[in-house]
């Protein structure tokens, strides 16, 4: 008797620790639940600041306002994906690398690294160092800008080239302005001081120092030059300015 009565005295005590932790538990899981929905909610969380970051010259806070308000939705800070954000930046013209992080409680924060033009690509694209083709608004570059022209896929080819040959006529007080591979394969320089080379497809190394030798030549006379033909197996044919009397002369090794 006394031991049925224990048992039912422990199930009794138990039984209110349970429907204790029970309690707990439901109050705590109400709490967790109301405290995300609060969180989720668009009107209490919403993200509403932006900070731009980076050493930017050509993208501005109102390029990457303008890439985020075509998003179909911003989120909360609990609910936006910074992915979506970081696609969407990195489609702006100039944006080579996007960091997106989001600052509580309302702030999103963009790291931005702008790619560096090193060239014009066929007069409405812009190549970066490593060659890549990207968009940008050419009238915000340096008019000293060389312009690279190729068929497609050849922009690392022309690149090469150009960056090779820059060094020999830096050497003369000269810069290449544009190089151009045509679809005959064939190579042509416009210099800086006006002057047009002619290589063709062959024996590049041969034909600029041929050119070189007779830059040193020419001398003052560099400077009625207005285009140097160099697709001989020796010599080069040379074109005046329309004001000069010799239209053109043949200089032969």
């Amino acid at each position: 008797m006394d031991e049925s009565r224990t048992y039912k005295s422990l199930v009794k005590k138990h039984a209110g620790g349970m429907t204790f932790l029970l309690v707990v538990l439901l109050l705590l899981t109400f709490l967790i639940h109301s405290v995300i929905s609060w969180m989720w909610d668009e009107d209490r969380l919403p993200l509403s600041k932006l900070v731009l970051q980076g050493d930017l010259n050509y993208v501005t806070a109102e390029n990457v306002q303008s890439a985020l308000s075509n998003l179909d939705h911003i989120g909360t800070f609990m609910s936006q994906d910074v992915d979506v954000i970081q696609q969407s930046v990195q489609t702006l013209p100039w944006v080579a690398q996007a960091s997106i992080r989001k600052q509580w409680p309302d702030t999103i924060k963009v790291y931005l690294t702008e790619h560096t033009a090193e060239a014009v690509w066929n007069g409405q694209a812009l190549l970066n160092p490593a060659g890549e083709i990207f968009e940008g608004d050419l009238g915000l570059l340096h008019d000293d800008t060389v312009k690279l022209y190729g068929p497609i896929s050849t922009q690392a080819e022309v690149m090469k080239i150009w960056r090779y040959l820059t060094p020999t006529f830096k050497d003369l007080g000269l810069a290449i302005t544009s190089l151009v591979l045509n679809e005959r394969r064939a190579w042509q320089i416009i210099l800086d001081n006006g002057m047009r080379l002619e290589l063709g497809k062959e024996s590049m190394d041969e034909r600029i120092d041929r050119f070189v030798s007779l830059y040193y030549q020419l001398g003052e006379k560099a400077q009625r030059v207005s285009y140097i033909d160099l697709r001989y197996d020796t010599g080069a044919a040379i074109g005046w300015f329309p004001e000069q009397d010799i239209e053109q002369e043949i200089i032969n090794d």
